[in-house]
């Protein structure tokens, strides 16, 4: 999956330019209800600017006044993570650690022009599908030893048996050649007879739910 899969077009974004007030910024973010707005300069995207930064940049400034800070400074003067973008031919993935100190991502096109964003919420609700938190169904924690053909091996077992995998991850052990496995699937009256079989061709069991 790509970046330009998930995320909103600059005509579904809420911006501003880099000349708007803070005072209209302001405004404009209690009024959509949105945590940050994405700070634009003709076609080029320049910073972020959040309730946070707004308050952070008057506390730092030399104007006492807050009326006249708000209404003398401009979004582009106090935006950040100017640096911080996504192409959006690039894999989704990225954009996971990106989004840990902003609640968007600017995402550009090959001319590092601004096109749209990809939101804090958009990449929880992509990471929500992936672990298949939307439908309901039996979520098998196991371990397996780190060797060529392990996953193959799983998606015979679960073929032979029927089962409709919702989702599948693995996660590497630390310091172990072993990998986690989190496998998902539908709720079905063979899950012991699966479950046994599993364990029959060492892959180690350590936690089943039904979510």
């Amino acid at each position: 999956m790509y970046v330009r899969s998930a995320m909103k077009t600059i005509r579904e974004t809420i911006y501003v330019n880099d000349d708007t007030k803070l005072s209209e910024t302001l405004e404009l973010l209690k009024e959509r209800e949105v945590d940050g707005v994405p700070v634009i300069k003709g076609n080029k995207y320049v910073g972020i600017v959040t309730f946070n930064r707004i308050y952070k940049a008057y506390f730092k400034s030399d104007i006492t006044d807050k009326e006249k800070f708000l209404n003398e400074t401009s979004a582009g003067e106090i935006a950040y993570q100017k640096d911080v973008t996504v192409d959006q031919e690039a894999v989704f993935e990225t954009t996971l650690l990106l989004a840990k100190n902003a609640p968007l991502i600017a995402v550009v096109d090959e001319k590092q022009d601004f096109i749209g964003i990809i939101t804090r919420s958009d990449i929880l609700d992509q990471f929500q599908s992936v672990f298949g938190m939307r439908k309901p169904g039996i979520r098998i924690a196991f371990a397996s030893s780190e060797t060529e053909g392990r996953i193959a091996r799983l998606a015979k077992i679960a073929k032979n048996f029927h089962e409709n995998i919702i989702s599948l991850s693995t996660f590497d052990e630390s310091n172990q050649n072993v990998r986690r496995i989190v496998m998902k699937i539908e709720k079905k009256e063979n899950l012991d007879q699966f479950i046994a079989k599993l364990e029959q061709n060492g892959f180690k069991v350590l936690d089943i739910k039904e979510v």
